[in-house]
């Protein structure tokens, strides 16, 4: 589909048939093991767009990090059940309990500012309380989390209805049955000290493989997903998700230079902009195209190349330089280059607002 204004570069090309297949397949294997699948909107800065390809697609619950995010997405006329992702700052309280229908919080004093705020309304939402089984990110310790749990359910208005993790995203602390395990039996004493426990938010993108091999614990009930609907890939397994599309983002960005030069610089040298100690490998001279384009609009590191023949170097605040010596094509400026997306390179290129945004399949420009 040819856009209006779509010669603009850098550009995001954003697929949104191959994100709803993707939400469609995962929709499918969570429910064969009753797990509810919370498609999650962050790495695309809450695009209404992409919340409603989810939908489409089965998905019932959005879940986003940010209130500007969720708010974003109501006043697109996004219908759904929203869950904030991460707990609120005490000083948004309020905001979150106008905006919000389930939580993830990790700090009775939060639940309680909540509960303040919701009783003045009349309203109630959903608390999950996180577990941390060893990632040290959020979450009451695993082997000391009863007592705090339990004045966690006191709670009328913000209402304690499950308990979750997160694994991978901070250490790469794999999921493993053996830790799910460990918070189904949590849920199960919780239950059977009279709080009335029905989800067990356990999973992200790096827990699907648990449902590919058979193997998530049952009581499991929820996952909280968003690379694999976007990107197809389990950074924390460092694969792609083989039943997944990997093409629902493409990233291009036009070359300003195309030089050879030596592939060693001169010396003396020391760190780069970003304070970072660069190895080059003296491959002796080689044909270089710079890219109009930086670390302040994608991570460097997280760039894929789908042109053959060309190798990503280093790259500083708003210049990537590429090695094209080995492609059989005949660079020059003014030519796109495309490349594929880690989910960090991700996260960056839609937030930046130098990049645009082209979603293909619903004719908007952002």
């Amino acid at each position: 589909m040819k856009l209006e204004g779509d010669g603009v570069y850098p550009k995001l090309i954003i697929r949104l048939n191959e994100i709803r297949e993707n939400a469609k397949k995962l929709v499918d294997l969570a429910s064969r093991f009753n797990v509810e699948m919370v498609g999650v909107t962050k790495v695309v800065c809450g695009e209404p767009v992409v919340a409603s390809a989810f939908i489409e697609a089965g998905i019932k619950k959005i879940g986003d990090s940010r209130l500007d995010n969720i708010e974003r997405m109501k006043n697109a006329g996004i219908n759904a059940h929203f869950q904030l992702i991460r707990s609120p700052m005490l000083s948004e309280v309020s905001r979150a309990a106008s905006l919000i229908d389930s939580v993830l919080v990790s700090e009775l004093s939060v639940m309680a500012a909540l509960d303040r705020e919701l009783e003045k309304s009349g309203r109630k939402i959903e608390v999950i309380y996180m577990i941390d089984l060893g990632e040290l990110r959020e979450g009451c310790w695993h082997e000391e989390c009863m007592e705090e749990l339990l004045q966690a359910a006191r709670f009328k208005h913000a209402q304690l209805t499950g308990i979750g993790t997160n694994l991978g995203c901070f250490y790469g602390v794999l999921p493993t049955p053996d830790k799910l395990k460990k918070l189904v039996d949590i849920a199960n004493t919780l239950k059977e000290e009279g709080a009335e426990i029905s989800v067990i938010s356990g999973g992200n993108t790096a827990t699907i493989y648990l449902m590919e091999e058979g193997t998530l614990p049952e009581g499991i009930n929820q996952f909280r997903v968003g690379e694999a609907l976007i990107l197809g890939t389990d950074v924390t397994g460092q694969r792609e998700i083989s039943f997944l599309s990997q093409n629902g983002v493409e990233l291009q960005a036009e070359i300003i230079e195309v030089k050879k030069k030596p592939s060693r610089p001169a010396s003396p040298r020391k760190h780069d902009a970003f304070g970072r100690d660069v190895e080059v490998e003296d491959l002796g001279t080689r044909i270089r195209a710079i890219l109009a384009l930086g670390e302040q609009d994608v991570m460097v590191a997280g760039l894929k190349p789908l042109e053959k023949g060309v190798r990503v170097l280093h790259g500083s605040s708003d210049h990537i330089v590429v090695d094209v010596t080995e492609s059989a094509r005949e660079w020059k400026p003014g030519d796109v280059m495309r490349f594929g997306l880690s989910y960090g390179a991700l996260l960056r290129a839609t937030t930046s607002p130098y990049v645009r945004k082209v979603f293909e399949d619903a004719g908007i420009i952002r």
